[in-house]
């Protein structure tokens, strides 16, 4: 049985697959694309950084981000409260894409680099693991935390002239999950995850 071909995203020359070493990368040798640079420990490092974005997830989502002290008067906000409010002002549309962008596409996001982390680190071979990689590498474009945060970052610098600003810890949490969102993205090795996968499926096809 022959191996499966690489092809060049950039300029689709089909390449035979090259198993490149920690520290060294690969290029295609047309275009000089960057096929692969092995990120050591990949998958030790995905499956950590998913936990602890599991752990992030509720805090983040339902403590207080900041409070606003206003002539007496002192309000809280959460992530989900703001979800919530902006139902109830009948911006339903508005309300779906922050749901989805700042709450369940990011949680989506890291489940699914949970599942696929877990399952290649302790080497066992499940039918859908290539569908939740091929899910979470297109989910990564959709979880837009940073845009969130921007958000907050403007508001309190409009407020802070006219009323007392508090930060939560709710906002510590949310910083601290778009930095494991980050990290979880600079840390996944394609290529290495792909293989890993594959490796499962042929050794699951040998010993039936």
């Amino acid at each position: 049985m022959s191996k499966p071909l690489d092809v060049c995203p950039e300029c689709d020359l089909v390449l035979k697959p090259v198993q490149s070493a920690i520290g060294t990368k690969v290029d295609c040798p047309r275009c000089g694309y960057l096929l692969h640079r092995p990120r050591p420990q990949s998958i030790e490092r995905v499956l950590a950084l998913s936990v602890a974005g599991l752990i992030l997830v509720l805090p983040a989502n339902l403590l207080p981000l900041i409070g606003i002290r206003f002539m007496g008067n002192s309000n809280e906000s959460t992530l989900w409260a703001g979800t919530v409010g902006l139902f109830a002002e009948g911006l339903w549309l508005v309300a779906l894409l922050v749901f989805l962008a700042s709450i369940f596409v990011p949680l989506l996001n890291i489940t699914l680099a949970f599942l696929v982390s877990l399952h290649l680190y302790l080497k066992r071979p499940h039918p859908h693991l290539a569908h939740w990689l091929r899910w979470w590498q297109h989910l990564e474009e959709w979880a837009m935390l940073e845009v969130y945060m921007l958000g907050i970052i403007v508001a309190c610098v409009k407020l802070s002239d006219t009323a007392d600003v508090q930060f939560g810890f709710g906002l510590y949490a949310f910083i601290a999950l778009l930095l494991v969102n980050v990290m979880l993205a600079t840390s996944l090795d394609s290529y290495l995850f792909w293989q890993s996968i594959a490796d499962l499926d042929k050794k699951t096809h040998e010993n039936p």
